[in-house]
This record gives structure tokens, C-alpha cells and sequence, in this order.
């Protein structure tokens, strides 16, 4: 697919696809080194990556993600307060409304499929602050909670009682049900 998108892109006049990369790890070098206009993600890519610190790094760039409507969760939902800047188009669009979200955003323009607008707004929202977030992630790394607390710069107990928050706001059981919870609904 990113061949084709490639090619369908590479097809107008006035734009052109400096790199294709297949993996998240690829994508900042290759911008670091091609300084894109418009850089073309799929979900799957966006979701590995760290959409702020890729928009960081373009200073007046924009990012157009393609993504399944079906797939939208509130992950995603957080990268639309980033709009103009990043833009969403349903993986199923037309070429013409592809190379036209490509240009929107190129001049500044906010780009949201209506599709994935609707997807969105059905999408269950995060009960979770940025913090339990933080500390749901670490858990789901397998840390301990003297680990989360040193590499969170918290204490103990602290850890403690926003686990016991995290808990009580997904209805989870354990903290291993609590991540696959949040992981499923795309909070963390």
C-alpha cells in the first residue's frame, strides 16, 4: 500500500514523496534528513510514535494520518487538539481526496475526514489523568511500584493510591487487567 500511495502522490505536478519508510523507527531520521511539507502515516505508524515530538521536529509541517474510522480511540483523539497540524483521513478515501488532505495541510489547513470526526466523537474517553497514564505504561513494562515511584520521582505511596485510582476507574481487578483494559481502548 505505501507503494501505491507513493506512486498515486508522486503522480501530481506539484508534489513530491522524498522517502517511504516501513517502520516507526525509521521515520524521524528520514524526516530529520528530507525536512517534508506533509509527512503520510499509517495508523499502525502513528500509534508507535510519538506524534508531538515528530511535529517538534517540523516546525510548520503537518502530519496526515491514515487511519480505519473503526480504529479510532481516544489515543487518537488527544493528536486532534494537535490540528491544523495533524490532520486524519480515512484509510479508504480516494486518491483525489488523499492528494487534496496532502495539500490542505501543506498550506495549514486543518484536514478531518468527516468519517473519522464521527469515529471519534463514539469513541470511549480516557478516564485516566496524564499521570495514571504515565504510571499504567510503566506497569505494563512489568516495573514494580518502587520502580515506577524512582523513575517517576514519587513516593511509594503515592504509586499506591494512583493504582488504586487507575483501578477503580477502569473497574479493573489488577493492575494486569487494568493495562489490557486501557491498552484495548487505546489510553495508553
Amino acid at each position: 500500500m505505501r507503494g501505491a500511495l507513493a506512486a498515486v502522490l508522486s503522480q501530481e505536478a506539484d508534489l513530491e514523496v522524498p522517502a517511504e519508510v516501513d517502520t516507526a523507527d525509521a521515520v524521524l531520521p528520514v524526516v530529520a534528513r528530507t525536512d517534508p511539507q506533509v509527512v503520510v502515516l499509517d495508523g499502525v505508524l502513528a500509534a508507535k510514535l510519538a506524534i508531538g515530538e515528530l511535529c517538534g521536529r517540523l516546525p510548520g509541517a503537518g502530519v496526515l494520518i491514515l487511519i480505519d474510522p473503526e480504529a479510532v480511540n481516544s489515543a487518537f483523539l488527544e493528536l486532534v487538539g494537535m490540528a491544523p497540524r495533524v490532520g486524519f483521513i480515512a484509510t479508504d478515501a480516494s486518491p483525489a481526496e488523499l492528494i487534496d488532505a496532502v495539500r490542505r495541510l501543506a498550506e495549514g489547513m486543518p484536514v478531518i475526514d468527516p468519517e473519522v470526526a464521527v469515529a471519534a466523537l463514539k469513541a470511549p474517553r480516557n478516564p485516566l489523568t496524564g499521570r495514571e497514564c504515565e504510571v499504567l505504561r510503566l506497569v505494563s513494562t512489568g516495573a514494580t511500584g518502587q520502580e515506577i515511584a524512582h523513575r517517576l520521582n514519587l513516593t511509594a505511596g503515592t504509586v499506591r493510591n494512583y493504582l488504586s485510582h487507575i483501578l477503580a476507574k477502569t473497574g479493573a481487578r489488577s493492575r494486569i487487567e487494568a493495562v489490557l483494559k486501557a491498552q484495548d481502548a487505546g489510553w495508553i
